[in-house]
């Protein structure tokens, strides 16, 4: 059966049981239908009688364009922490639909280790992304019309740097004109497209503690600047509180459940390689006000989404996680050997599905430098070596070896994917241990370095650079941004995710090479900095084939093609 098959063949329970779980009432819920329900907030505001939850992040090594499992082990290992006893729930990002229809497919997990049901999981959701497009575009609206109409602001046609988005893959509107058509459509001018996922309303959400917060943090939003190069904001523009209007629902988190009953959390989508790329600050807060151990999942390896979890999420949080699992397949270690290239929908070539040390032992480097990212912050580590049909025994004791050398708290083979929770049992074991150690919790750099310090802090002990090279350009940007008060922010590093490096082609663990920055830009709303190595794209396209041309309604209404 496929994901789709298997999710279907698995009777649901009454989402009031997944609600229970978590202590959760009626009275703390919003439905939407039978099979999801917004978590009002005001549930944040009753005093806490519990201690609050023991707080793990999934992440993995760097990805190959097959992806390695990270979502199927938020999920499964959820379940499995249910199954031995403890009080679980899982938090995700809601999936992007240019993704979905790209190819991608379904994000809700896979084989017995999803969120069902799949449908609503993967398509529109609560509407969540469609009030982020919404605010984001009204305040593209907002800016274009003042700028037509007297100009109050003195705003410069050409330092305009608010996008619109959309939430689907379409390349034609990476560049456009606007204004076009006579004096009526307004000024004329180059601007463009990102996917929603991208867009920096997405960061402001995942990163928002409250709606106080949330709508503060939307009057920040830097569109562009005057004619003096100062910023004009949303707030300059009386757009902020329109926009949070918008989002008055989507900040509230939506349950749903397990294909096992279990209580899962999704909430925001912004992307690892562009933005934070982790779920949001609040549906955490809930989370752990309700569980006794939460998992939540940072997207792409741990130079990415979870090295920004520590150092954006968990500074605005003031969470602190007592654990991680970092997620590893052989396969990806044979890719990150170099010999192999995956293709999509090309066959996988026969070395990536035969037994292999030797090319295991190359590309052995990076899960042993992901191991080190997450333990240079303090916290312990367990290895899930998500398991595969061709994997042999002498493979899977050879990467358990390997990490175990490389200090892992704890190594187990998963197989959540086949089995559910119960091909998980091992690992939740052994982060429940894991997550009773000595925590010592630590940033990588503290808010008064300057930028440029940052942004060496991670080439140099992160990604494994022997130093950044600046662009005349990206210097410039980086001191002004210093200049203009926004030098205490984190760093949110653009970057291939397929690297520890900014190349994709440099597998394993590449070393003593020099880090490009080639621009930075700024989210001022979301409060962070994001400096680009290399071109980076923030709108995909489609393929030949893209997943979409699968999908369809069957004679009964029901969704196929999905995943």
């Amino acid at each position: 059966m496929n994901d789709l098959e298997i999710a279907r063949s698995v009777p649901l329970r009454p989402l009031a049981e997944a609600a229970r779980t978590l202590g959760l009432t009626d009275a703390d819920l919003d439905p939407y239908g039978h099979t999801m329900a917004k978590v009002r907030l005001d549930m944040l505001d009753r005093p806490e009688d519990r201690p609050r939850g023991k707080y793990i992040v999934v992440t993995a090594v760097s990805p190959t364009p097959l992806g390695e499992g990270k979502t199927v082990h938020t999920v499964g290992i959820s379940m499995a922490l249910n199954k031995i006893g403890k009080r679980a729930c899982c938090v995700i990002r809601q999936p992007s639909m240019g993704p979905v229809f790209g190819i991608k497919g379904g994000a809700a997990g896979g084989g017995y280790s999803q969120v069902v049901p799949p449908e609503d999981f993967n398509l529109h959701l609560t509407g969540d992304f469609h009030a982020v497009t919404a605010a984001n575009n009204l305040l593209a609206a907002f800016t274009d019309t003042s700028l037509l109409l007297d100009n109050p602001h003195d705003l410069d046609a050409e330092a305009i740097t608010w996008r619109r988005v959309v939430d689907m893959n379409d390349r034609a509107l990476r560049e456009i004109q606007v204004g076009l058509g006579g004096e009526k459509n307004g000024v004329p001018r180059s601007t463009g497209f990102d996917i929603t996922a991208a867009s920096e309303v997405m960061a402001v959400l995942g990163l928002a503690t409250s709606r106080q917060d949330l709508r503060e943090r939307l009057g920040r939003c830097v569109v562009g600047y005057d004619k003096s190069g100062k910023p004009v904001t949303a707030e300059d523009l009386k757009a902020a509180g329109a926009m949070a209007a918008l989002l008055k629902e989507a900040i509230k988190p939506t349950l749903m459940q397990t294909l096992e009953g279990s209580p899962a959390l999704i909430h925001t989508g912004p992307f690892a390689n562009i933005a934070h790329g982790n779920s949001s600050i609040i549906s955490d807060y809930v989370a752990l006000r309700c569980a006794d151990y939460v998992v939540t999942e940072a997207g792409f390896g741990a130079d990415m989404g979870a090295e920004k979890f520590f150092n954006i999420k968990c500074r605005k949080s003031g969470l602190r996680p007592d654990a991680a699992l970092l997620v590893v397949t052989t396969r990806a270690l044979k890719v990150h050997s170099g010999e192999f290239k995956i293709v999509a929908g090309k066959p996988l070539p026969d070395g990536l599905v035969s037994e292999n040390l030797d090319a295991i032992r190359a590309g052995a480097g990076n899960l042993i430098k992901q191991i080190e990212n997450v333990r240079m912050h303090g916290v312990p580590v367990v290895v899930a070596i998500n398991n595969f049909p061709s994997d042999t025994p002498a493979e899977i004791d050879l990467v358990r070896e390997i990490a175990m050398e490389a200090g892992a708290a704890a190594a187990h083979v998963s197989t959540v994917f086949a089995e559910g929770g119960a091909g998980g049992e091992d690992l939740a074991k052994a982060l429940v241990e894991a997550a009773e150690e000595p925590r010592t919790f630590r940033f990588l750099y503290g808010e008064d370095e300057s930028l440029t310090q940052k942004i060496e802090t991670l080439a140099t002990k992160v990604y494994g650079a022997s130093g950044v090279a600046y662009s005349d350009e990206a210097r410039a940007k980086l001191a002004r941004f210093e200049e203009l008060g926004y030098g205490k922010m984190p760093i949110c590093m653009a970057k291939t995710q397929y690297s520890l490096s900014h190349d994709p082609k440099l597998k394993g663990r590449p070393q003593d090479f020099e880090f490009p920055v080639v621009d930075a830009r700024v989210s001022v709303g979301a409060g962070f900095v994001y400096p680009l190595a290399g071109k980076i794209m923030t709108m995909p396209g489609l393929g030949r084939t893209p997943n979409g041309i699968n999908i369809d309604l069957d004679e009964n209404g029901e969704i196929v093609g999905l995943m």
